[in-house]
């Protein structure tokens, strides 16, 4: 169990609900079909509870594009902004997100928001002409898109107490994304090196598992599909965002239409910044049976097993048997995956 001097330990509000949830959950069957409904329905939920400062921004700009007056006298997209700071400002009040974490969130508001100067200058993207928060062409609200990934990704960490086998050094990490972000700058004067980049990405990372905790069992997965999988999350709500009219993309002016698959590249580039900004406050951790990042026991179940039927330390509530390390960990964890373990 993480103390909280752990800088990836539950928030006060978290924990409070999280002893809430557990003790109902721990009601509910181990094994069958009910066990694994349990673990899906406590994986959803941590992942909506993970991306509420994201889901809360599009939630935000999808109403205004419903109802937002046109004639109002104060622009849309200040309004956006607005509600932007209101948003983060609440997740801190209210204990959701602590200052620590604030500090990357901000960092990668910063990084976005130089990106979008840039892009939007080049033409690569264009906001509706309105509002006075704005930088040039970027209105202010931009930026914490970016810090929605920022927060989406500390909060999976802890929610989900994400550990990592084989994780690169970070210093590697830190040197590709830099390659990576002044990418998306150059490529417009120079060859484009994304492919060569993703090429390079899948052998730094390719070796890389993440484990990450449910409810009662510990799952694992390809790091590399997570990233995936993440990216494609991120496309799915950029195509709701420019349908609201939060932006256009140079096809989408005439008319709305589906945003580029092609997109999935950069967002998929876009998520090794992103976690190398993570990792400045939250360094990767192995899992607790593995003192060191060289990788899973042999006898570890391969990525496409059942959590295993090991023997149980500790009895459950109604004499059901519990592996001891269940009882003191946190409700929490990450993306979809494709085993378990205990």
């Amino acid at each position: 169990m993480r103390t909280p001097a752990d800088p990836a330990a539950l928030t006060t509000a978290e924990r409070a609900i999280d002893a809430r949830f557990r003790a109902l959950l721990a009601r509910l069957p181990r094994r069958g079909p009910a066990g694994w409904l349990t673990e899906f329905a406590v994986f959803g939920l941590k992942q909506a509870w993970a991306c509420v400062f994201g889901g809360a921004m599009l939630a935000v700009i999808f109403a205004a594009r419903l109802w937002y007056p046109a004639d109002a006298g104060f622009a849309r997209n200040d309004f956006l902004t607005v509600a932007a700071v209101a948003i983060q400002v609440a997740m801190v009040a209210g204990r959701l997100e602590s200052l620590r974490e604030l500090r990357v969130v901000v960092l990668f508001h910063v990084v976005g928001t130089v990106m979008e100067l840039f892009k939007t200058h080049i033409g690569s993207w264009s906001y509706p002409d309105e509002g006075f928060l704005r930088l040039g062409g970027v209105p202010l609200f931009s930026g914490f898109m970016y810090a929605a990934v920022g927060s989406y990704l500390v909060r999976v960490n802890r929610l989900f107490d994400l550990r990592f086998t084989r994780y690169p050094q970070r210093r590697v990490t830190a040197l590709l994304a830099v390659a990576i972000y002044g990418n998306f700058f150059t490529n417009h004067y120079v060859w484009d090196r994304r492919w060569l980049l993703i090429a390079v990405v899948a052998l730094v990372f390719g070796r890389c598992v993440m484990h990450f905790r449910v409810f009662r069992f510990r799952w694992r997965m390809p790091l590399l599909l997570a990233f995936l999988l993440v990216a494609a999350f991120i496309w799915l709500a950029e195509n709701i965002a420019t349908w609201s009219h939060a932006w256009f993309y140079p096809s989408q002016v005439g008319g709305w239409q589906l945003v580029s698959p092609a997109k999935l590249a950069s967002w998929f580039l876009l998520m090794i910044i992103s976690v190398v900004l993570v990792t400045w406050i939250s360094p990767p951790r192995p899992p607790d049976d593995e003192p060191s990042a060289a990788g899973p026991p042999d006898d570890e179940p391969s990525a496409a097993g059942p959590p295993d039927d090991e023997p149980s330390a500790a009895a459950g509530p109604g004499g059901e048997r519990t592996d001891a390390r269940v009882a003191g960990d946190q409700v929490g964890s990450s993306a979809p995956d494709c085993s378990a373990t205990r």
